[in-house]
Parts: structure tokens; sequence; C-alpha cells
């Protein structure tokens, strides 16, 4: 038998540290995606096909989708948790958002694929 704690003072501190952690990484994409754009990589199709289409830049957009999702699961599921009283509408609430989450993030890495 597992003994898991469901309350007390460490209880979502794993959520808050990915929360931190994702919100970092997406930053820093951001901040890259930017400068590639000040440096000229937008200026046309082919140079943004370039950039984008490069290995480097290709796992870096992966790590931002699987931080997008990995985000907004945790943010979504906290705010269900926490204004959603019926265990019924959670429930759906929650898979809803878990389905949604799924394809948007593989909606995104076949984008990726296709570069």
């Amino acid at each position: 038998m597992v003994n898991r704690k469901l309350v007390g003072a460490h209880y979502g501190l794993l959520d808050w540290l990915v929360q931190r952690v994702t919100g970092v990484v997406m930053a820093a994409y951001t901040a890259i995606v930017a400068y590639a754009l000040v440096q000229g990589a937008g200026s046309s199709y082919e140079r943004w096909l370039a950039f984008m289409s490069s290995t480097s830049m290709r796992f870096i957009s992966f790590l931002c989708v699987v931080s997008l999702c990995w985000h907004a699961w945790i943010g979504v599921r906290d705010t269900w948790m926490d204004y959603v009283q019926p265990a019924g509408i959670k429930l759906t609430l929650h898979v809803l958002t878990v389905l949604s989450v799924i394809g948007c993030g593989g909606w995104a890495v076949q984008i990726l694929w296709r570069l």
C-alpha cells in the first residue's frame, strides 16, 4: 500500500515548481524567436523555414510545446479543482481538458514534423 499525503504543507510544491520551470522554458523560447526575428530570420519565407527547420530549433520548439501543454494542464486543472464543486462536472471538465491539451500538443508536433 502506498502512503500518499493528500494535504499538507508540501502538497502542490511540485506543481508550483513545474509551473515556474515551464514558464522559464517558454520565456527562453520567446526570447530566441524574438532575437531571430530581429536578426532577419523572418524577412522571407525561405529564411524563416531554414531557421525553423534546423534540428536544434525543432528540438527547442518541441520542448516549448511540451512545456506549454504541461503548464496549461496544471493551470486549468487547478482552476477546475478550486472552483468547480460537483464531482461529475469536475471529472468531465478534467477529461475535456486532457483531450484538448493532448490534441493541441499533437497538432503542434505534427506541424513541427512537416518542416
